[in-house]
């Protein structure tokens, strides 16, 4: 079928992603918005891993200051160069990661930053749910690995449902910024800081 620029300037107003690409997604899957947009996260996800031991030394912070002055967040955001940093589309990105944490207050940054005990304790607890309400043994492990990924969703920042569009997580928004703007991007490190509580807020 034939690709509209109105069917092009939709899709990218969705992804974000750039107007070749989108045209391209949308011919590949013959004008269905939702295979072009699964196939463009596909994208992003290839194209981060292509770039993920790339160096990533530049950079900016990220700031947002919540209504009301009582809660502040700082995100570094780095990238491979000094060009990509000073983009929109990147200075944009920190922005919001910014405005999300503010909200959502993870604990940790990644699935792998989750301390070991920790991981162990809450399976221990999932499992004896299961044990209780007397699901099968043999779909025990597969309840827990589920109840894992609703846990780690809450806690880590990059597996958090992004609060402007909660059917991308947070990775993928940043796949898709990698996937438009064709260099490694990571969250470093961020800090949030609400008024009466400690620093050990901080990450």
């Amino acid at each position: 079928m034939a690709i509209s620029a109105d069917m092009v300037k939709k899709l990218r107003e969705q992804t974000g992603a750039g107007m070749m690409d989108c045209k391209k997604a949308l011919a590949e899957t013959n004008g269905d918005f939702e295979k072009a947009i699964t196939l463009l996260r596909e994208k992003g996800v290839a194209v981060a891993a292509k770039r993920d031991t790339r160096a990533a030394s530049e950079g900016v912070i990220g700031s947002y200051i919540h209504t009301g002055n009582q809660i502040g967040v700082m995100v570094e955001m780095n990238c491979e160069t000094s060009f990509v940093a000073k983009t929109d589309e990147f200075q944009n990105l920190a922005k919001d990661i910014a405005m999300h944490i503010s909200w959502s207050n993870p604990e940790y940054l990644r699935v792998e930053d989750v301390p070991a005990d920790v991981v162990a304790k809450e399976r221990d607890i999932h499992r004896q749910w299961a044990i209780k309400e007397g699901k099968p043994e043999k779909v025990i492990d597969r309840i827990v690995d589920g109840k894992m990924k609703e846990y780690f969703s809450k806690v880590c920042l990059l597996e958090q449902p992004f609060i402007k569009d909660e059917d991308l997580t947070i990775q993928d928004v940043i796949n898709n910024v990698v996937a438009k703007l064709g260099e490694k991007t990571v969250v470093a490190r961020f800090v949030r800081y609400r008024v009466g509580e400690t620093t050990g807020d901080a990450e």
